[in-house]
């Protein structure tokens, strides 16, 4: 190889070398002028004797070289003139191999050749054939390989291919591919022997060297890539297995590497399409260093974008079993590698999913077969932490989703969730956002239970804590977007059958109520519109008086959360519901009742905004249409002003006032069924007004006395006794087990007792 210089000293050997090349090309220059072609000769393999020096890098051996180039143009030039003023083209051939080094003369044999070649004296075949087997004289890497880059180079045009001019006599396409093989195997011979030329501290150094190098390898297969007689046939036949035996014979993990990245990249696709089992055949064969893993991915991304040209095409993909070949390549390669990188296996899986996304995109078994592929890689393995092979596994996890645009197509993919187990928590919640935006994106609702369950699966990172992340390490505006993310999903969950319908939100429910406090509050809500959307399908209640039950419900959710304003504003929209919706009067009478039995429950109202809904509630009791329905929602009323469990509402008199006003609307209905059928009403009224009564009585209203339960007594027993009260089996049961209830408490005795004692039935 190279001696170790610096780089002053191959600076100061390359313009040596220059000066004398530029040198004796004067003088080539002179005798070409004058046309002695003695002289010609003599300087111009004076001339490239400079090529013979070892003491140049490759780049700088380049420069040198491209120089001598330029001058051999000239030379051929003045070849081409010698042979139309009659010099035989053979004897000039002859003549130039007497040059006394063995490079100088092989250059000289090239040109000549090219010229002997343009001539049509000699067969190309035979020329070709002659100074390919005579480049062999120089072994030497560097030196070698320039020379033979210069063979290709002056005759990539003069090759006898299918309709060139050189065809014929005997010269055929076939020739022109033996040539252009034998060549490219010998250069890469020379290429790989240059690794082991020098000390071994200086390896990384050479590497850099033969990777400057590398396309005057590669040159040779795409010269054989434009040869038009090298049809699919002979691509299969001949091309192909005798440039594979090369690239693994060579053993060489750079050259290994680069050539099979030429093959995929200068052959026509389809030719790889009908021959991927020998291709792919060539992989595990390869050094385990050898980076298979970009090599395939080219081969796979190319074969998608030929896919994808034309339908036309995709019955040849299913012909030659295009996906089985590619799965059980990359499963061989995977096994052949057990040292491989994680990160490598993963990519190899992304790109056979592309490949398999795009050329068979209905085939959902073939896709679920690479995630199972990959999942059996992974398997026994810790959580993935490497930040590129988390990449791939995200890239893995995205492809079907950007595909479908239909995260309902990923639920149905058994081995999807198996895959997101092996990401550390962090990514999971990357990958559920990911889900999320696509399920926003495309609007795709998620219309049954087994689904939800799927998809909240997919994104539990979201929706409750993980091992490593507490909610106190997270940034709060990050938690904030996730969770309303989520909320956002929630209104995509949706089916119109109310009972599947009804299983979605229990499934939900299920999930959200994990994630704590703090997501609760982002994640209910949306939930609970959900749950209202089915209430009325769910319902044969009447709308109105259906929205006046959700209205107190709602308010009493407020009350429950401490929210005074909030549950005061249901109640006004209740009142407001009840006035202009609710004409019934029966319904008028439920809705009555409902507010009443509400409003008593509800414990954060102050004084002021109690007494206002107080006011409206006993109000509208008095406006009901009947008396019957006024006397008893008055009297119900009563119990908004006594409540055991809330200090400060025991107002006695305004219980009083409203036990009172029920007996005046008790009387009139009395004094209205007269005039109406000629008789008194039933006393039912003044009964169920009594046992009032008895209940503030005992619950210690002192506006509440013996005195005033008598003469409640006394009234009824005087109707009931009077002539025009019809007779009414139930009132008098009534009464009667009312009257037994006094004498109980009268000889059950002690201070509740001694309250009764007054009292005569």
């Amino acid at each position: 190889m190279l001696p170790d210089a610096g780089s002053e000293d191959e600076e100061k050997w390359l313009a040596e070398g220059i000066a004398g090349l530029q040198h004796n090309a004067f003088y080539m220059h002179r005798a070409l002028d004058s046309n002695n072609l003695r002289d010609a000769l003599k300087y111009s393999a004076q001339m490239l004797s400079e090529l013979r020096t070892s003491r140049l890098s490759p780049h700088k051996y380049y420069e040198l070289y491209m120089r001598a180039f330029d001058e051999l143009r000239k030379l051929e030039m003045f070849f081409k003139e010698e042979t139309k003023r009659g010099c035989s083209v053979i004897d000039l051939y002859e003549l130039v191999q007497h040059a006394g080094n063995i490079l100088p003369r092989l250059y000289l044999l090239c040109t000549v050749g090219s010229v002997c070649i343009k001539s049509k004296e000699t067969p190309a075949k035979e020329i070709l054939k002659d100074l390919v087997e005579m480049c062999r004289g120089i072994q030497h890497p560097v030196r070698g390989l320039f020379l033979r880059s210069y063979l290709s180079q002056i005759s990539r045009d003069k090759l006898p291919d299918i309709g060139s001019e050189y065809e014929g006599d005997g010269d055929s396409f076939i020739d022109a591919v033996e040539f252009v093989l034998q060549n490219f195997t010998e250069m890469n011979k020379l290429w790989v022997r240059m690794q082991h030329q020098g000390p071994v501290r200086e390896k990384e150094k050479r590497d850099k060297e033969r990777s400057e190098l590398r396309d005057l390898v590669g040159k040779n297969l795409h010269v054989l890539s434009q040869i038009d007689g090298v049809d699919l046939d002979i691509y299969k036949d001949t091309v192909l297995p005798r440039v594979l035996e090369q690239v693994v014979n060579c053993k060489d993990e750079l050259a290994q590497h680069y050539l099979m990245d030429c093959i995929i990249q200068v052959f026509p696709d389809e030719y790889h399409l009908q021959t991927l089992e020998t291709l792919l055949g060539a992989c595990p064969q390869l050094q385990p260093t050898v980076d298979i893993m970009t090599v395939l991915s080219q081969l796979m991304d190319r074969l998608s974008n030929y896919a994808t040209s034309s339908t036309e095409i995709l019955p040849e993909f299913l012909q030659v079993e295009a996906f089985a070949k590619l799965s059980n390549a990359i499963g061989k390669v995977i096994d052949s590698q057990p040292e491989m990188p994680i990160v490598g296996a993963i990519t190899l899986y992304v790109s056979l999913l592309k490949f398999t996304l795009h050329v068979h995109p209905d085939r959902l078994d073939y896709v679920d077969q690479v995630l199972g592929a990959c999942v059996k890689k992974l398997s026994g393995k810790p959580k993935i932490e490497d930040n590129k092979a988390t990449k791939q596994i995200v890239a893995l996890l995205s492809a079907p989703v950007e595909k479908y645009n239909d995260i309902d197509t990923a639920l149905k993919l058994s081995n999807y969730p198996r895959i997101m187990d092996h990401l550390d928590n962090a990514t999971k919640k990357i990958m559920a956002v990911v889900i999320i935006q696509s399920i926003m994106k495309n609007n795709t609702y998620i219309s049954t239970a087994d689904k939800v369950e799927a998809l909240f699966e997919l994104i539990k990172g979201l929706i409750k804590d993980m091992d490593e992340i507490q909610d106190e390490e997270l940034d709060e505006e990050d938690f904030k977007e996730e969770q309303n993310s989520v909320a956002r999903l929630i209104h995509m969950l949706y089916n119109d059958d109310p009972e599947e319908m009804l299983e979605i939100i229990q499934t939900v429910r299920k999930h959200i109520l994990l994630g704590g406090p703090k997501r609760v509050a982002f994640t209910l809500p949306p939930l609970i519109f959900s749950a209202l959307k089915i209430i009325e399908a769910l319902s044969t209640v009447p709308s109105s008086e259906l929205s006046l039950r959700l209205y107190l419900q709602c308010a009493e959710a407020a009350n429950d959360c401490e929210l005074e304003p909030v549950a005061y504003e249901f109640f006004t929209q209740a009142f407001i519901l009840y006035e202009e919706e609710v004409a019934d009067s029966k319904a008028q009478v439920t809705a009555i009742h409902l507010i009443i039995g509400t409003l008593q429950r509800m414990t954060v109202f102050g004084v002021e905004n109690r007494d206002t809904l107080t006011h409206k509630a006993t109000g509208y009791s008095a406006k009901l249409l009947k008396k019957p329905d006024q006397c008893r929602a008055i009297y119900a009323c009563s119990h908004l002003f006594w409540v055991e469990n809330q200090d400060g509402i025991k107002d006695g008199e305004r219980v009083l006032l409203c036990l009172k006003r029920a007996i005046r609307i008790a009387n009139a209905a009395q004094q209205m069924a007269n005039v109406t059928r000629g008789s008194s009403g039933p006393v039912t009224l003044f009964v169920e007004i009594l046992n009032k009564y008895l209940y503030f009585f005992e619950k210690g209203n002192p506006q509440i006395t013996s005195s005033a339960i008598q003469g409640l007594i006394e009234l009824i027993v005087n109707e009931m006794q009077s002539d025009n009260s019809p007779s009414d089996p139930s009132a008098d049961a009534f009464f009667s087990s009312t009257m037994r209830y006094i004498q109980f408490q009268k000889q059950k005795g002690g201070a509740l007792g001694e309250k009764y004692e007054p009292i005569k039935v």
